[in-house]
């Protein structure tokens, strides 16, 4: 049902889901001039400012209808203006608000009803309006939209400029559904899809219940300890398996209605059935064991959240996503969050490098400098960082893992001579090697050097080099000659005091994701599925960009973290 609500002078509709309601389009408008009875009250109630009114008084109107105006249908009834919905969500973020709680603040709050330029007796809208605002923004990523206009907006109030240095880090996201184990997954996929075919057509999925169905799947699927160990997990998983498959196979018989086999959940229970079993040689269906499942990029952990991967990076072990920040860090200016990033947890962090780079180039916004920790980066991120964007990526690279360089008394890589022209390399005692040749480790290139079996195993120093009984010393040297010096320059460099230095700026990421977790809900996602939970990344950005740039404005000569009290006194005693 459609709710008409008075929100910014005019008549306008809201609570409208697409899918559920007419197509809304927009009639852009104009919220520049802010009523003087709002104005008025606003500053008397609160003559300090509040986050909302400072932001509003530094950067004007921040979103504007006509940014947004493809998002919606040209024809069509009036909708809401999404200039104004997009400062709300910014704003609810900032509070970590519920949908509800936030459309009672535009009602209630005169500092917002400031920010967004309202009338104080406008009633403003019903909350199911943000959840279709959002619905929008999920939309190929018109959610990055939002941050780049308020990125132009800082820019142009001399907020945020080009160049400068910059820092980046991500962390792991808890999907917004329950933990289920294999057992419980399978089972609840199978529930899942029953429970869509009882709706689509209980008419032909009738006849395939079988007495036992209700008991195994009218309700949600909890499993704790199963009688007979393993042997009994297996035996039920494979009851499981075989109820499964017998859906499977009458849903995609060629008298079934092909709608079927396009339920949602239908093709989920077939994509399940495919991770978690297969077919042995005597065609019988088997579970499969925890070594032979797909990689877990392939492979999701619920039926209602396909997007939602299983990953374990060191000691912490999720089901969810991994979410990307980068910010400025440069000293005269708020520090601001300039880009993020989400993709499924399997993801790894160097291979979002290269393209948090090339979106930084297309809105201006390069940095001189790039702080990043170690799973960032590699020789060849360093290298095209520096051809392709004039950055300098600074973080450790992988140190040298060999035996020799961890004793310290041996001969390591850096100990050698390479000559790149004549593609032969000379070890501490001046002999040279005799085989240079490509070589090709799990999807990586390298060049292989051997030197002369007869003159190692002669050598006095043997030991120091090598702990091979009666092969020659081998390297394995980067591609390129660039490379590998790379890769050389920057583990000495690493070493430095003031390489030291500058990399120290790169912990400050750390306090920003903390504090997008503590004040805005970062650690897990209020949303299902890859693109509404990168809109609740954008918009968890945007609001602590709004406190950070509410908090310079307020007092741009207060330290950002002032010192505790002992270590002002060791500082003061140096």
């Amino acid at each position: 049902m459609l709710t008409g609500r008075l929100f910014g002078g005019s008549l306008e509709l809201g609570g409208v889901v697409p899918g559920r309601g007419p197509e809304m389009s927009i009639r852009a408008r104009s919220y520049q001039r802010i009523p003087m009875r709002t104005v008025l009250t606003a500053w008397a109630a609160c003559p300090k400012g509040t986050p909302a009114m400072l932001m509003r008084d530094r950067l004007d109107v921040v979103f504007e209808d006509d940014e947004f105006a493809d998002l919606y249908p040209k024809d069509g009834r009036a909708g809401l203006s999404p200039g104004q919905l997009a400062l709300v969500s910014v704003l609810q973020f900032a509070e970590n608000l519920s949908d509800r709680a936030a459309a009672n603040a535009v009602r209630t709050r005169i500092d917002w009803k400031y920010a967004l330029g309202l009338e104080l007796d406008d009633s403003g809208f019903d909350h199911s309006v943000l959840c279709e605002f959002r619905a929008r923004l999920a939309q190929d990523n018109a959610a990055d939209r939002l941050l780049q206009v308020m990125l132009h907006r800082l820019t142009e109030a001399g907020l945020l400029k080009s160049g400068g240095r910059q820092r980046t880090d991500a962390s792991h996201v808890l999907a917004a559904v329950r933990t289920l184990s294999r057992l419980e997954l399978v089972g609840e996929s199978l529930r899942a899809a029953l429970e869509q075919l009882a709706q689509a057509d209980p008419d032909w999925l009738l006849p395939l219940v079988e007495p036992e169905w209700d008991k195994r799947y009218g309700r949600k699927i909890e499993i704790g300890k199963v009688p007979g160990g393993k042997a009994g997990v297996t035996a039920l998983a494979e009851a499981f398996g075989r109820d499964g498959h017998k859906v499977l196979a009458a849903a995609w018989a060629a008298d079934a209605p092909p709608r079927l086999r396009a339920l949602a959940q239908v093709e989920i229970l077939r994509q399940v059935w495919v991770h978690h079993y297969f077919w042995d040689t005597r065609r019988r269906l088997r579970w499969r064991d925890g070594h032979a499942l797909p990689p877990a990029s392939l492979r999701f952990d619920s039926p209602y959240d396909t997007d939602a991967h299983y990953c374990v990076k060191r000691d912490t072990a999720w089901s969810g996503y991994r979410t990307h920040f980068t910010e400025t860090c440069t000293s005269d200016l708020p520090e601001v969050g300039v880009h993020v990033a989400t993709t499924i947890a399997p993801v790894q962090d160097g291979e979002l490098t290269a393209q948090i780079h090339d979106d930084l180039a297309q809105v201006g916004l390069i940095p001189a400098e790039h702080a990043v920790d170690a799973a960032y980066i590699s020789p060849a991120q360093i290298e095209r960082a520096r051809r392709v964007h004039g950055i300098t990526l600074l973080g450790p690279v992988v140190p040298d893992h060999s035996h020799q360089a961890k004793s310290g008394a041996g001969f390591d890589k850096a100990a050698f001579t390479v000559d790149w022209d004549h593609q032969r390399a000379s070890c501490p005692q001046g002999n040279l090697s005799r085989e240079w040749r490509p070589l090709h480790i799990n999807g990586h290139d390298y060049i292989q050097v051997k030197f002369d079996k007869t003159t190692c195993l002669a050598c006095p120093v043997r030991p120091q080099c090598t702990n091979a009984v009666s092969g020659p010393r081998a390297l394995a040297l980067l591609p390129t000659r660039e490379l590998h010096e790379i890769k050389q320059q920057n583990r000495l460099d690493q070493h430095t005091k003031d390489w030291q230095r500058r990399y120290a700026i790169r912990a400050g990421i750390e306090a920003t994701l903390s504090q997008n977790v503590r004040t805005c809900g970062l650690r897990r996602t209020r949303y299902r599925g890859l693109p509404r939970t990168h809109v609740q990344h954008v918009l968890t950005g945007l609001a602590c960009n709004v406190t950070r740039i509410t908090e310079w404005i307020a007092d741009p000569t207060r330290p950002r973290r002032a010192p505790s009290h002992f270590h002002a006194l060791c500082t003061a005693a140096d």
